[in-house]
């Protein structure tokens, strides 16, 4: 019996890995058409200018968290745990790999390795639980920019998006139902689910990413499953002057301490601890709910029930369905499916 050998790319958005390479990241980052679309030179242009100006705030924050992004080791981490559990559970042969978006690993060199496992199938494997253009988009267009460049042929399966994933909403639940069960001696709590936010333009081009966000903070708080729960989604790491999603996590964090009640903070969107979570949320958002009883959930990382989310995924991708109902099971990339005008 031939066993099959799969390669499963987690995608994720990377990191710098010193202060050195903050620069570098940032640039990447405003590069990417999908965050900045201007045709050429000008993005380039301006790619280089807001990297400068922002590249002092960023080295500050990295030097509260030891001078580098944690998100690459936590991502392997993960990429080794589901690895494991996929070789444990049927007789195919599974290799993950991952694969930065702004830092190395990036998609090249990630390919070449990919080819000499000589898969017979890859499953692409984004990180990022709801779609978005800016995300999951920017990351598949990515790799078969690679893909074209060094005319690799792979059959692929591509998932775009597991927001409603049970297993997902049950790694979300017992992970907040802890720290309910703690907040519920000061008070009834409020659990904000707090995703990163995204221009509205961007939404308003058919970006799917709010409403999976709305619909992921229903599911997790049925399944908690709290009489009257007291719950609302906001959004956090907002920059430049456009309007951007509402209401702001520091809002909504100030006017639950207005309301005297206990603060649970869910990082939604986040399935890996990174800059964003460990500054944002643990250092600058608890400083201003200091002598206040505020909470912040820990991202799924290697959890239980996540990892069984990502390992169903992998082992049913004939069957998956991406967000606007297409098959996501394809020898050649179907840009229908992601949004492209």
């Amino acid at each position: 019996m031939h066993r099959k050998k799969i390669a499963v790319v987690l995608f994720n958005l990377g990191g710098p890995s010193s202060l050195g390479t903050v620069e570098p990241f940032l640039f990447n980052l405003f590069y990417d058409r999908r965050i900045i679309n201007l045709p050429n030179p000008l993005r380039f242009l301006l790619a280089k200018l807001i990297s400068k100006k922002r590249l002092s705030a960023a080295i500050e924050i990295y030097k509260q968290i030891g001078g580098k992004s944690p998100i690459l080791k936590a991502t392997e981490m993960q990429a080794k745990t589901l690895e494991d559990k996929l070789n444990k559970s049927n007789s195919d042969i599974y290799k993950t790999f991952v694969c930065m978006r702004y830092s190395p690993p990036f998609a090249d060199g990630v390919i070449q390795n990919v080819d000499k496992f000589n898969p017979d199938k890859v499953i692409l494997l984004p990180l990022y639980p709801q779609y978005s253009t800016t995300t999951t988009l920017s990351a598949i267009e990515n790799w078969y920019r690679a893909v074209s460049y060094y005319k690799f042929n792979f059959t692929t399966e591509i998932t775009c998006c597991y927001y409603d994933n049970q297993n997902f909403i049950k790694s979300y639940s017992n992970l907040i139902i802890k720290y309910y069960k703690l907040a519920s001696k000061f008070g009834k709590p409020r659990v904000l689910f707090s995703a990163h936010s995204l221009p509205i333009s961007i939404i308003k081009q058919g970006d799917p990413y709010a409403w999976q966000i709305e619909k992921t903070s229903e599911l997790i708080a049925e399944s908690l499953n709290i009489e009257n729960l007291d719950w609302t989604i906001c959004y956090q790491s907002k920059i430049g002057p456009v309007k951007w999603l509402e209401p702001s996590t520091k809002d909504e964090l100030l006017r639950a301490k207005n309301d005297k009640v206990p603060v649970i903070l869910v990082p939604i969107a986040f399935v890996s601890e990174h800059s964003e979570t460990l500054v944002e949320l643990d250092i600058e958002y608890k400083k201003l709910m200091l002598n206040h009883c505020y909470y912040r959930i820990p991202t799924p990382g290697t959890d239980i029930f996540f990892i069984n989310c990502l390992l169903q995924i992998c082992l049913n991708m004939k069957n998956s369905k991406c967000c606007k109902g297409y098959k996501m099971c394809w020898k050649n990339y179907n840009s229908e499916c992601f949004y492209l005008k």
